[in-house]
């Protein structure tokens, strides 16, 4: 089997979210479990720079290989270089397009998206349909991530296909349209054969644009309905994969149902319970190579399941002290690793830290940057409470991981989450998560309740509604639980550091996900 990732962003080269640390750790483990993976992505500066800085030189430029596409009145060309995923045989192909690629920032400016982001994600899109063209891949899966590669569907079932999946009647999709001119040629059985994933990782984010983008797309007008790629007289990136993909994923098995309802549906709830049938949610892992207390670099003490303490009592006091707060090792030490954004809920925090402080002496870290007007309460709070709380608005490896390691609970109250990373690092640290009851947290975090806590199942504490009151109760609980039932904290922790969030689980998910596509006529 032949898996072809394409991703707008991939680690170590690019990144500006949790989506390229995806987009290398699951080929690299579908790798690993012997399976033919290659990725597709820009070659953005940042790309460049990284291999100048740390191999010394550029990635094998593919000389003779051009790559193609029709942009409006225009034929867009790029070109191709080659690497591999390190610790794998993966190959990585990365498009070289100096106009489109070659800018200071992935998808924006300082803060503004790039005006013409529909026209180059959508020749990302092509061109690697164009790649397997031009080099004669035998590819059986092509697992495209988020907006910025959900055209590559589109293209393939209505360009290089030689029979629709639309207008076969296998899935989704009410409207016949005539077929486009193919493209493909005697390459079309190259193309018939393979099978589309898309992967949502955060339905927020769709990749919409003015109807007029269609005129630089490359695509028959024809496509522009409500059925497939018009949304409220927009062209919806996202929604024309979801339309088009043999099957779509969500990073979390509660996210794919949650986006299904109004609440959390963004709009296209509608044309997801279309497809729920082909929706499935599979839980992302996290390199537990990286994030493991008992070979992790970055903390002063290792510790294990078997042996929590003293290392992980060690590693709160080197915090404290890091910190400047006072080293007491009964102070209920509260953390926060975060974006400062409405989606994580934090808001919830600064409304209740003062009080908590007052009234249990507790102290809080809190690891980020994003929103000013949260990070202007976050430092009112520094200021009040100097010997309680801490901001670090930055962010920084080492001390993401030292907070993992230091404090008692972890602070993670999303109005949603798709999936999450963080409370999965907390668990594997013993660090109990105080989280939300929804998407990836409903999926990893077991409420600390009487019952759970007897039936040895519960590893974190959970809010079920989206108030200071709850946050406030689930609070309460926690503290509760930490000061006047250490037997049961204990038990909770040993729960949360056993489970079990690698990516190899995810992985064979996947693996069983693209077998049974490929059962499929």
């Amino acid at each position: 089997m032949h898996i072809l990732f394409v991703t707008s962003e991939a680690t170590p080269w690019s990144k500006t979210g949790g989506l390229a640390d995806v987009c290398s750790a699951l080929p690299k483990t579908l790798s690993l479990l012997g399976r033919k993976v290659s990725i597709v992505t820009p070659y953005y500066r940042c790309v460049r720079d990284w291999f100048l800085k740390n191999r010394g030189a550029e990635p094998e430029a593919m000389y003779g290989v051009t790559l193609s596409a029709p942009m409006g009145k225009n034929e867009c060309r790029g070109g191709v270089r080659k690497a591999t995923l390190d610790g794998t045989n993966a190959t990585v192909y990365f498009i070289e397009h100096n106009d489109f690629y070659g800018r200071e920032g992935i998808y924006n400016y300082q803060g503004v998206d790039y005006a013409d982001n529909f026209q180059r994600f959508a020749f990302l899109s092509r061109a690697s349909l164009e790649l397997i063209r031009r080099l004669s891949l035998e590819v059986d899966i092509i697992h495209v991530n988020d907006w910025q590669t959900a055209l590559v569907p589109v293209y393939l079932d209505t360009l290089y296909r030689s029979r629709s999946r639309l207008d076969s009647g296998i899935s989704f999709g009410r409207v016949a349209y005539p077929k486009i001119t193919d493209v493909a040629g005697d390459d079309a059985p190259l193309f018939d054969r393979i099978k589309t994933v898309l992967t949502i990782h955060n339905l927020r984010h769709q990749g919409r644009f003015w109807r007029g983008a269609m005129d630089s797309l490359g695509l028959d007008w024809s496509l522009f309905s409500y059925d497939k790629m018009e949304f409220y007289g927009q062209v919806n990136y996202l929604k024309s994969g979801v339309v088009f993909a043999d099957a779509i994923t969500t990073v979390s098995p509660q996210y794919a149902q949650e986006i299904q309802t109004k609440f959390f549906g963004e709009r296209l709830q509608g044309v997801l319970r279309e497809r729920a049938n082909d929706l499935v949610g599979i839980l992302n892992g996290i390199d537990t190579e990286e994030w493991n207390p008992a070979k992790d670099e970055y903390i002063p003490a290792n510790y294990d399941v078997e042996h929590i303490y003293p290392g992980k009592s060690e590693c709160k006091a080197r915090l404290q002290e890091e910190l400047g707060l006072p080293v007491e090792p009964k102070t209920p030490l509260l953390g926060v690793v975060s974006r400062f954004d409405p989606q994580k809920g934090l808001d919830l925090v600064a409304e209740v830290a003062g009080n908590f402080i007052e009234q249990y002496g507790v102290q809080f870290v809190i690891l980020g940057s994003g929103e000013r007007e949260l990070g202007d309460r976050f430092r009112g709070l520094a200021y009040r409470y100097p010997r309680n709380f801490v901001l670090r608005d930055t962010f920084s490896v080492a001390l993401s991981h030292r907070i993992e390691a230091g404090a008692d609970v972890f602070l993670m109250p999303s109005r949603y989450e798709p999936c999450g990373l963080n409370q999965m690092y907390s668990l594997r640290y013993g660090t109990l998560p105080v989280v939300h009851n929804v998407g990836g947290l409903h999926d990893t975090v077991v409420n600390g309740s009487e019952e759970n806590i007897r039936a040895g199942i519960a590893n974190g504490f959970l809010l079920y509604c989206f108030s200071v009151d709850d946050m406030t109760k689930a609070l309460n609980w926690t503290l509760e639980c930490y000061r006047h039932r250490p037997d049961d904290w204990q038990k909770m922790m040993r729960t949360a550091m056993s489970c079990d969030h690698s990516w190899q689980k995810s992985a064979l998910e996947y693996d069983a996900l693209y077998n049974k596509l490929l059962s499929k006529i």
